[in-house]
């Protein structure tokens, strides 16, 4: 049997691995498909110095991006809470429903911060009052914040 050889991929390869990524393949992989098709390079001392010095810096922009989000996380909790304002009805049940919209608007007006709607999820609303929503601002940061919803 052949002995394995080490590439580095330089794509994401379907059941294999990701970008940067040192594998262990058959010989005949490496030729005839990924070094040709531009999806691997042999694995050299210089390439894998090349490899660690990538994936240290990815990590120091991750990093970078979790601090971002830790100081928008302070921000958004020390604003206080935010206000809503919602047409009401009888009994001060709301027409139509609180949005993540316009709890990003919220954000934005109160604090200056721009919030991805998409991270924001508000529990269901029916009647003025307090709520929290939890806003999304990295895989490993969540912030809640607080809303009170008032009438128009």
């Amino acid at each position: 049997m052949a002995k394995k050889l080490q590439v580095v991929l330089t794509q994401s390869v379907a059941k294999l691995g990701q970008d940067g990524d040192v594998v262990d393949v058959a010989p005949g992989y490496a030729r005839n498909y990924l070094i040709p098709q531009g999806k691997g390079v042999m694995a050299t001392r210089g390439v894998l110095k090349q490899v660690a010095l990538k994936k240290e810096k990815e990590r120091q922009r991750l990093l970078a991006l979790k601090e971002v989000a830790m100081g928008q996380k302070a921000t958004l909790e020390s604003a206080g809470v935010l206000s809503i304002a919602k047409q009401v009805g009888e009994n001060e049940a709301i027409f139509g429903t609180v949005t993540t919209q316009d709890v990003a608007d919220a954000i934005t007006a109160k604090t200056g911060l721009e919030i991805d709607r998409r991270g924001i999820t508000v529990p269901e609303i029916g009647h003025l009052g307090v709520y929290t929503a939890h806003a999304k601002l990295h895989p490993e940061v969540t912030a809640e914040v607080p809303f009170k919803v008032v009438s128009l």
